[in-house]
């Protein structure tokens, strides 16, 4: 080759390499939420993706937990789009009427071969005052997040697979199978489970360090029969609320199914139900001479009650179906990069805590994205919190759904289950608001940083020494249940002793009560006694000065003609 031709080459190859602050992998909600609020704050953001939108997504149940933390977003970083997911009504009017209403968690207990008994059964019905969150249809959501993150000036591609990721001291270098090369101050990989950055340094644990276990399928149906239509449960033992409002699920020995409807919305176009299977892969190991179909149907023949909901449904999505569902990475921040949620670790669907978990990590990582742009410091100590969080949003994910699992066959003990995961969600959910409404006060991001993040244990939703006890001890005594040394009922004995025990838990809306509170249903006057209750607890606990953050904030946002949380 002439010197003329390999300078002309060399030219070439620096013109397709593009400089830039920040590269996300990854364009579904976390990725382009993160290029949004980054692009936004005036970083010089690139977004690339190996697939296109509109595409298939799961994740599609939100919680009042991951409502705050959407609140907490568009508030500190500026981004009003991030204000359309707050509530149903404003998922309908700007990003589409595909899209459901999320008004509880119902669990149904199935036995194989049974009518479902109408005893066995709980709800948690989120109330009104706190959100009114949606069923995400998750290929319009997406789209239109990435749509944002461009208009905010983030620079895109799609269809853009990243062939190499080299990594040195002053930047992280990305090449695509075309030979595109982007440059970049610092590498997020929101890519999920198949991660660029996880494959080239062999990240992966094997085995994952989960107690979990679970394989999963699920796809979309329409004509999805109502539960409410085709149980036989008695009008008086049913719950206050319709199952079809919100997330239905249907527990079995070791496994679940959903069943998440986009339809239970006044105005919705969208006729399609989100369905899938759970299980516990050592119970039911995966048939290698079952298609997927076929296996889902031999399920359904197991338990009538579900059965009923699917005769003339129709699949219009193909099954996507797995192995052993759980992963997990021996570290997730490194020199220049950060493998965001899903690209460090996954566990279950169970209790929607995934895009909660996603939005968390999206503040905690962006606050240190944003502060290392400003004085050049990408050291991976400034990180390491966010390498903390992952961690145990991921560790006491593991002991609930496990326990959860286990629990699912001695309904009591699932019932105490039930109650450690639901008693906790409201001071969790009070917990941020009070963050957000100081913020909201002064201004000052280093006083919300503190509030959510100054914790002995990050990643637990009520970060505080008696629901990580209780949580604790609800792992270790459904374990012992699940090799007999306890059996059900004694198991249940002492999480129940343990929930009355507890002063800070709420008992206004029956968490400390008589176990047949199974439908807990909090209306306006009970939240208002609960908020009461906790204003009047010792100055030491957090719930007090909670609970009247929470009191001054409802009052302004009546007096500027807003609703209240």
């Amino acid at each position: 080759m002439s010197s003329n031709v390999a300078a002309t080459s060399r030219s070439a190859d620096a013109d397709r390499v593009r400089q830039c602050d920040v590269l996300i992998l990854g364009s579904g909600l976390a990725g382009s939420i993160t290029a949004a609020i980054l692009a936004r704050q005036g970083a010089d953001v690139v977004l690339v993706d190996a697939g296109q939108h509109p595409r298939f997504a799961i994740g599609e149940s939100m919680t009042p937990q991951l409502v705050e933390w959407l609140h907490i977003l568009r508030s500190r970083f500026d981004v009003p789009e991030i204000g359309h997911l707050l509530d149903a009504r404003s998922v309908a009017e700007h990003i589409g009427p595909m899209h459901g209403r999320k008004q509880s968690f119902g669990f149904v207990r199935q036995d194989a071969g049974q009518e479902p008994d109408p005893r066995q059964a709980t709800m948690f019905v989120i109330p009104k005052i706190l959100t009114d969150a949606s069923h995400l249809y998750r290929q319009d959501t997406d789209q239109y997040f990435f749509n944002v993150a461009a208009k905010y000036g983030a620079t895109t591609r799609q269809n853009w697979r990243a062939k190499d990721v080299e990594v040195e001291d002053d930047g992280v270098s990305v090449t695509a199978a075309d030979g595109e090369t982007f440059r970049a101050r610092y590498l997020i990989d929101a890519s999920g489970f198949r991660s660029p950055l996880a494959e080239k340094f062999d990240l992966r644990e094997h085995p994952p360090r989960f107690k979990h276990h679970a394989r999963t399928l699920f796809t979309h149906f329409i004509g999805v029969r109502p539960y409410d239509e085709v149980s036989h449960h008695p009008r008086s033992l049913r719950p206050p609320a319709r199952w079809h409002d919100g997330t239905l699920h249907h527990m079995i020995d070791r496994g679940w199914f959903w069943v998440i409807p986009f339809d239970n919305l006044k105005g919705s176009l969208n006729p399609v139900v989100s369905v899938g299977l759970q299980m516990d892969e050592r119970t039911y190991p995966k048939p290698a001479d079952l298609t997927p179909d076929q296996e889902f149907r031999m399920f359904l023949d197991r338990y009538p009650a579900v059965k009923r909901q699917f005769v003339g449904a129709k699949r219009v999505r193909e099954w996507v179906s797995s192995d052993r569902l759980q992963y997990s990475s021996r570290q997730s921040i490194g020199p220049r990069w950060c493998l965001m949620s899903h690209a460090a670790g996954f566990l279950d669907p169970l209790f929607s805590r995934g895009l909660s978990n996603t939005f968390e990590v999206i503040y905690s990582l962006t606050e240190r994205v944003l502060d290392s742009l400003a004085d050049d410091d990408w050291s991976v100590e400034r990180f390491q919190y966010v390498e903390e969080l992952e961690r145990g949003l991921l560790r006491f994910n593991d002991d609930l759904v496990n326990s959860a699992y286990i629990a699912f066959s001695h309904f009591r003990l699932w019932n105490a289950v039930f109650r450690v995961w639901g008693g906790f969600l409201t001071p969790g959910v009070m917990r941020l608001h009070r963050a957000l409404a100081d913020f909201e006060l002064d201004g000052d991001t280093a006083r919300i940083r503190s509030r959510l993040e100054d914790t002995a244990y990050p990643g637990l939703w009520w970060p505080h020494d008696d629901f990580r006890h209780i949580l604790e001890l609800t792992a270790e005594t459904c374990e012992k249940y699940e090799i007999g040394e306890l059996d059900g009922d004694t198991a249940a004995d002492i999480i129940f002793a343990a929930l009355r025990e507890c002063e800070t838990l709420n008992p206004v809306f029956g968490w400390r009560g008589s176990e047949d509170i199974r439908f807990v249903f909090p209306t306006t006057p009970m939240v208002v006694r609960f908020v009461a209750w906790a204003a009047r607890q010792p100055k030491t606990d957090e719930m007090r000065p909670v609970s009247r953050s929470l009191v001054r904030s409802g009052v302004k946002s009546i007096l500027r003609g807003r609703k209240p949380l």
